[in-house]
């Protein structure tokens, strides 16, 4: 179902969907207001970003260390939210003023309202899935166990894939200007990372493969996001330092291709059959025109339909090399 423009959700939810976790967050974290994608090379260079900027907010390197900690992983969910609730609106009004030299930006206050809303929305969802971890683990009640641990593995399965959806578009920023999600992107992941360096905090790694999964993540993260920008800039003339009002017309959907002819080409007229009647000789005689025969040579005394048509059958006027009958050599 196509989404509708103006509706958050586009009206793609139904109530068999609630049921489904991933529904509901593709609906609400990938709102109908977000602008479509220009190019499928650039998806392709979100999804990178996607996986170095979730080893950055997760800490992989946890996993490695120490194995897989709940507790942690809940805590580190926090700590990232904590960045974003503070270095996005920072970043996103250092980028207001260097477009205020060049433009207004009363035009730019919706698109700047609904992400902000996203972002509250998500980091809403995230401290509620902590709470309801903490409620299962601090509680002897059953009844209280078999409820939130049902809400909590909903909300589990809801914040996830809400992840994947705000990491791809960032808070739905790229209606504000189609370079800020790989802005957002490079700053976060390295404010996440940079803390644990410096202090040495390393979660019992080595130094060197501390700074490999520290670092590896924010340097992917920002040489991906160049090359998005730097694909926007060639491409399309979107630059991150000019106002988006300035920016030429972005190309709009391919039409589809007209249906081609029977043969299936759409450059290739349409062919006869080769195992069909030949064609009619366009340089002979007219359709209906009857057929003439073939004339005799003058002197042999052939007239048509005479002798069967052979101007050489035996007799009189016929074939001048035939047998005949016998003349006196000296007749008169």
């Amino acid at each position: 179902m196509a989404r509708t423009p103006g509706r958050w959700t586009g009206g793609t939810l139904t109530a068999r969907d609630i049921l489904r976790p991933h529904k509901v967050a593709d609906a609400v974290f990938h709102p109908a207001w977000i602008p479509p994608s220009l190019d499928p090379a650039i998806d392709k260079l979100k999804r990178i970003r996607i996986i170095a900027g979730a080893v950055a907010s997760v800490g992989v390197y946890t996993v490695f260390a120490d194995g897989f900690d709940p507790t942690e992983l809940l805590e580190n969910a926090l700590l990232a939210s904590a960045v974003l609730l503070f270095i996005t609106p920072f970043t996103v009004g250092v980028m207001l003023l260097v477009w205020r030299r060049t433009g207004t930006l009363r035009r730019l206050r919706t698109p700047l309202l609904s992400s902000l809303a996203l972002l509250l929305l998500f980091i809403g969802s995230v401290v509620a899935l902590v709470l309801l971890v903490q409620t299962v683990n601090g509680t002897g009640n059953t009844l209280v166990i078999i409820g939130a641990g049902m809400t909590m593995m909903w909300m589990l399965g809801f914040v996830a894939r809400g992840t994947l959806r705000v990491s791809g578009n960032f808070f739905g920023t790229g209606a504000v200007h189609r370079c800020l999600p790989a802005l957002l992107a490079t700053v976060t992941s390295w404010l996440v990372a940079v803390p644990d360096l410096v202090t040495g905090d390393l979660h019992g790694l080595g130094f060197a493969l501390g700074v490999v999964f520290i670092l590896g993540a924010p340097v992917t993260v920002t040489g991906i996001a160049l090359l998005e920008t730097g694909r926007l800039r060639r491409r399309y003339g979107i630059r991150l330092g000019a106002h988006p009002a300035g920016h030429p017309p972005v190309p709009g959907p391919v039409p589809p291709m007209p249906p081609g002819p029977p043969s299936g080409h759409p450059y290739v007229p349409p062919q006869g059959n080769p195992f069909g009647p030949p064609r009619a000789n366009p340089y002979g005689p007219p359709p209906g025109a009857p057929h003439v025969p073939p004339q005799p040579h003058p002197g042999h005394g052939f007239a048509p339909g005479q002798g069967g048509g052979n101007p050489y059958a035996p007799g009189t006027g016929g074939n001048p090399y035939g047998p005949h009958a016998p003349r006196p050599p000296y007749g008169p």
